[in-house]
């Protein structure tokens, strides 16, 4: 476990943190502050695991760089989402608290929000569409959560706010500055392990994640490129900076569920959009493939949702010198093994 000790190096008057100078001192105009995610990481760091960053030979020798793989699949739960979970509900007054929470969610956000109420003693709800799979919905009752089902996914997000007005507090998977910085902890971490990393590629579903890594790491080295991607069927932000506005996906159809946003956090789409490189969006044929790989060569089991950072990388490689150091950002690693061999068989034929 990462004890809070770990972040007494930030200095939030000088910008100093983790030992390094920023590139420039943070503008109090930003859409998210550094001193937000500087404060979110030490306010979750007694709940959270200290994910690594590791070189990946084969993956260097693959690609021609330097690259690197942030295991944030090692988190607790299975993936990134406790950061923002945890960080969103250590705010709560202690009305709120004894309210409860709720959340909506088909898949990590789930058992996150479950995961950080238990450990916090509060009560939480989190409504499911009908089509969950399993090993979400049982993960997240063993946490203790009441699960509740809806029709479809947007339907759970239009009840929500009938808990709301009962008095739960709402956790909202990606569009909440407090979640955004909670995730933005990720980049601290990186910059870290790679203080002179050159790319970084992050998974886009609602945009939370890419939204706080993004800016985390761009706050203090502007220079470094974060490259978004998303699947095909789930390519909500790059639909959405196409159009100049969020928009809204007529359906979602990517196997990679815990992307599947139909649309993107209004003030993710402005993170995006300030932040990020580039969105690129692959097929879902070319994240399982990536999966195999990563299986195979890194003895990681990851998403659909995390290898296509893979096959994103493979697609950018022409931006990547012998000397770039690019990491890749493993988001979750929470697979149903019926999934699994489903997508062997059908997906890479």
């Amino acid at each position: 476990m990462l004890s809070v000790s770990h972040y007494e190096g930030v200095n939030f008057a000088s910008g100093e943190v983790l030992g390094f100078q920023p590139e420039f001192q943070p503008s109090t105009s930003e859409i998210i502050s550094i001193n937000e995610i500087w404060r979110a990481a030490t306010r979750i760091a007694p709940y959270i695991k200290r994910t690594p960053t590791l070189v990946d030979t084969y993956l260097c020798e693959r690609l021609g760089t330097n690259v690197y793989l942030k295991h944030e699949l090692l988190q607790r739960t299975g993936a990134f989402k406790v950061r923002g979970a945890f960080n969103k509900m250590l705010q709560l007054n202690d009305d709120e608290r004894e309210r409860g929470v709720v959340a909506v969610s088909a898949g990590n956000h789930a058992q996150a929000v479950a995961y950080a109420a238990r450990i916090l003693g509060l009560k939480a709800i989190v409504l499911m569409p009908e089509n969950t799979p399993e090993n979400y919905v049982q993960k997240t009752r063993n946490h203790g959560a009441d699960v509740r089902f809806f029709p479809t996914l947007a339907d759970a997000f239009v009840a929500a706010s009938s808990f709301e007005y009962e008095g739960y507090v709402y956790i909202h998977p990606f569009d909440d500055r407090d979640v955004i910085a909670g995730q933005g902890t990720i980049g601290l971490e990186i910059l870290e392990d790679v203080p002179d990393v050159t790319d970084v590629v992050v998974s886009i579903g609602g945009g939370g994640l890419s939204g706080g890594v993004a800016c985390a790491i761009r706050s203090l080295r502007p220079s470094v490129n974060v490259w978004g991607v998303e699947t095909r069927g789930a390519h909500s932000m790059a639909a959405a900076l196409e159009a100049g506005k969020v928009v809204e996906l007529a359906e979602v159809t990517s196997i990679a569920r815990t992307l599947g946003a139909a649309r993107v956090g209004a003030l993710n789409f402005e993170l995006a959009k300030e932040y990020l490189s580039g969105v690129t969006v692959v097929d879902d044929s070319e994240a399982v493939n990536e999966m195999f790989c990563l299986l195979d060569k890194a003895k990681v089991l990851t998403e659909p949702a995390t290898s296509c950072t893979l096959a994103a990388a493979e697609r950018l490689r022409g931006n990547f010198g012998p000397d770039s150091k690019v990491v890749l950002i493993l988001c979750g690693g929470n697979i149903a093994l019926d999934d699994l061999f489903s997508y062997r068989k059908n997906v890479t034929q």
